[in-house]
């Protein structure tokens, strides 16, 4: 196997030297296993709940010329921890013939594991929907007190030790003249030079720009009113402008904002990096077209048709395909005897060793005998500028490690077989109206599904039968953009006309005699 590393730390609670760890681990990994390491990838200081990685990307990137066939991670986290940004870029890579592998984690390669990760990642996000309920029962509590809910801050008030707001008597009467020269016709740019050279910050405290400035404008604390999701309370912070003012500015932010009415929500295809075509196994991508009355139709489309390069397959609608996929999940995922068995199977992986801690442990245990020589140095008289910063970087590696220790211990608690069952009972009760609740059920459970011109193959992440379903009357386009009516010209013996098709409606028909 030919490799590489990619290595990532976040700015938040991780420091440079992780990186070293990492890589370390990475490449001890390789050696044990026999493997090539060709190149590493590194992204310092960068979140993994986004793909705007420039190391992580131009990685994705560099799979397209066969370099590498695996990319080794310290853990799982450091390459996504969005469960779709995940699952794509698996996809992408499993397509350039290449697969991500943990360093310090067992997960197998087969059906089994793929059951173990699916089932751990829908319950970290059932546990993280569940604590976010929690967290704005606080914070609307908080609310109802009118008290400051953290966050940054608001231009022109500071908090008091009651967590509640109080006049910056420095920044205030410039924020009440920003309100009044924009009331009075001055444009967003004067506004932004006016208060830099007050020496005026933003909530996060950087220079003004047009964007800080729009959002003080539009913040309804200026006027008194405390407001938090559904709680809105007047008089619940001291106000800086009139009510006239502030209705002022609003009307002309209304009248000048750029209407964006005419841009749609972009559709989301749940089957996306899932769904292949029957004929020549190539990836089926989302696509619309646009009917009469301006009704969009959205259906998937083979790539290889979509750029002409041989293959004939036809698109098929969207939400037809998509309904019977889940329909299927449905029917056959949570029936008791499969919960039961998810439930057994995911008892049996997290019995499997995890080697992160042991190792952890070891490095630990390695440190501590090097400060417990350099200290037997140091009594013996042998104390030297060097001897001295060395332990300081030893005794920091410590706490370190003993800090990581915990954190493993603590990530790795293990879900009890009642979890478990509770988790997926929770699931088969989703309502599958909301596109979030979809997008849940595809990628917890559907592994691929394979469209023919009469039929499709789903196969599942915790089964290992797949369904054959036949397609749906209607839901495959004659080739044509869905959506897009198209003619037939006819010539009859008394007559001739035409008749107007519109996919998946009435046929409409005119015949106007000679």
């Amino acid at each position: 196997m030919n490799a590489v590393i990619y290595a990532r730390y976040s700015c938040d609670n991780q420091r440079e030297e992780s990186i070293e760890g990492q890589l370390r681990e990475c490449k001890e990994f390789a050696e044990r296993k026999g493997i090539k390491l060709v190149g590493t990838y590194i992204d310092r200081a960068m979140s993994a709940k986004t793909d705007n990685r420039p190391q992580f990307q131009k990685m994705i990137k560099d799979s397209e010329k066969g370099l590498f066939d695996t990319i080794i991670v310290w853990k799982l986290d450091r390459f996504a921890r969005n469960r779709y940004d995940s699952a794509h870029y698996k996809a992408v890579l499993r397509k350039h013939g290449a697969k991500v592998i943990s360093a310090t984690e067992v997960i197998s390669e087969g059906a089994e594991g793929i059951i173990l990760e699916s089932v751990l990642e829908g319950y970290a996000e059932y546990y993280s929907a569940e604590l976010s309920e929690k967290v704005i029962r606080g914070m609307t509590e908080n609310a109802l007190k009118c008290q400051y809910n953290g966050g940054p801050g608001t231009i022109g008030y500071i908090i008091d030790e009651n967590k509640h707001y109080v006049i910056d008597p420095l920044v205030a009467p410039f924020v009440k003249e920003a309100f009044r020269m924009y009331a009075d016709g001055y444009l967003i740019k004067d506004i932004v030079k006016y208060l830099n050279e007050k020496g005026v910050v933003s909530a996060y405290k950087k220079p003004m720009t047009k964007t800080s400035v729009t959002t003080m404008l539009s913040n309804c604390k200026y006027k008194g009113v405390y407001k938090y999701r559904d709680v809105e309370i007047a008089d619940g912070v001291p106000r800086i402008v009139s009510d006239e003012l502030f209705n002022r500015v609003q009307e002309r932010l209304k009248k000048n904002k750029h209407s964006r009415s005419h841009f749609k929500a972009k559709e989301e295809y749940f089957l996306s990096s899932k769904l292949f075509c029957g004929d020549c196994g190539a990836c089926m991508v989302g696509e619309s077209g646009t009917g009469r009355g301006n009704v969009t139709y959205n259906y998937y489309k083979c790539s290889n048709a979509k750029n002409r390069k041989g293959c004939h397959k036809k698109a098929v609608r969207k939400d037809y395909i998509e309904e019977a996929v889940l329909l299927e999940v449905a029917d056959k995922m949570f029936t008791e005897d499969m919960i039961d068995k998810i439930a057994d199977k995911v008892m049996v992986l997290q019995d499997k060793e995890d080697t992160a801690v042991p190792l952890l442990k070891k490095e630990l245990a390695e440190t501590e005998k090097y400060i417990d020589n350099l200290i037997d140095a140091m009594q013996m008289g042998m104390l030297t500028k060097s001897t001295k910063q060395r332990l300081d970087e030893l005794e920091a590696r410590k706490e370190q490690l003993e800090a990581d220790i915990i954190n493993e211990e603590i990530n790795s608690r293990k879900l009890s077989r009642g979890q478990v069952i509770e988790w997926l009972k929770k699931m088969k009760s989703l309502d599958l109206a909301s596109d979030d609740n979809k997008r849940i059920m595809v990628d917890t459970f559907v592994n691929s599904v394979y469209l023919y011109d009469d039929r499709m193959v789903v196969s599942f992440n915790c089964r290992e039968k797949a369904s054959t379903l036949a397609l749906p009357d209607g839901c495959v386009s004659d080739g044509r953009s869905l959506g897009e009516p198209y003619w037939i010209n006819l010539n009859r013996k008394c007559g001739s006309g035409f008749f107007v098709f519109y996919p998946g409606k009435t046929v409409l028909g005119l015949v106007v005699n000679i």
